[in-house]
């Protein structure tokens, strides 16, 4: 059916070591199907000192995360719920809140 998480959706992590925890998505990689959620499955990166930035040492990064285990939490009901496709009237094909039927995608 393809990838119905988008940039800047509000998505719950369903599991892991995050899970239960709600975030901003960053960045969607569609051929791999993950995702990267602001401050969410934070790991250790060393870092090597270089020209631009002048400090090594331990950073924290976010890991991507499995499409999988996530779920879009609906902007109106402020629940994690299914994404539908529904069509409007001129045609245009946008995406639904399972539960409440709220559109998505700003038209």
């Amino acid at each position: 059916m393809g990838i119905l998480v988008k940039k800047n959706d509000k998505v719950k992590i369903l599991t892991g070591k995050d899970k239960g925890k709600t975030g901003k998505v960053l960045l969607v990689d569609k051929k791999n199907t993950r995702l990267v959620i602001e401050g969410l499955n934070m790991v250790k990166k060393m870092q090597r000192p270089s020209q631009q930035n002048q400090k090594g040492g331990i950073i924290d990064i976010e890991s991507p995360v499995n499409i999988s285990n996530v779920k879009v939490v609906c902007p109106k009901c402020d629940e994690a719920v299914r994404i539908r496709k529904k069509q409007l009237e001129d045609g245009k094909r946008v995406r639904a809140c399972g539960k409440c039927g709220e559109i998505m995608d700003k038209v």
